[in-house]
């Protein structure tokens, strides 16, 4: 269900390309960035890390990770599940893994996801997205 939102939502955000390009993304970054805030922290425990992955992470936000690993579990996943630093949280890796094996198009988990700037904490990845998609288009 997640995953047919996501999608949906970003087929409408691509339909606005044209009229957020006229408003300018520099005039919409913090109204959208506010709203993409409260939505993906209530679905997904979003840290706004500006750059996000949930596509291809199995709708599992990496960030969480309490040692912020982006690219799969550590060492200290214990055999439950269960992390190493926060016994009583999940694996956000395990949680990922799961979440794409239930996605109707897989998400390829295993593909390495680029370091984190820092400089995009707290942007807005839609408008960031819809920008990139519009360039390759």
């Amino acid at each position: 269900m997640m995953e047919i939102l996501y999608a949906s939502l970003e087929k409408t955000l691509l339909l606005l390309a044209p009229l957020m390009e006229r408003i300018g993304y520099e005039r919409l970054e913090k109204p959208v960035a506010a709203v993409e805030q409260v939505v993906k922290g209530v679905l997904f425990d979003c840290k706004m890390c500006g750059q996000c992955a949930l596509s291809k992470t199995g709708m599992s936000c990496p960030m969480n990770c309490p040692k912020s690993i982006r690219n799969g579990p550590c060492g200290g996943v214990r055999p439950d599940g269960y992390c190493e630093v926060k016994p009583e949280m999940r694996c956000v890796w395990v949680e990922g893994w799961e979440g794409s094996q239930r996605m109707k198009h897989r998400s390829d988990i295993s593909i390495v996801q680029i370091p984190i700037d820092h400089r995009l904490k707290g942007s807005s990845s839609w408008l960031r997205e819809v920008r990139n998609q519009r360039e390759q288009s």
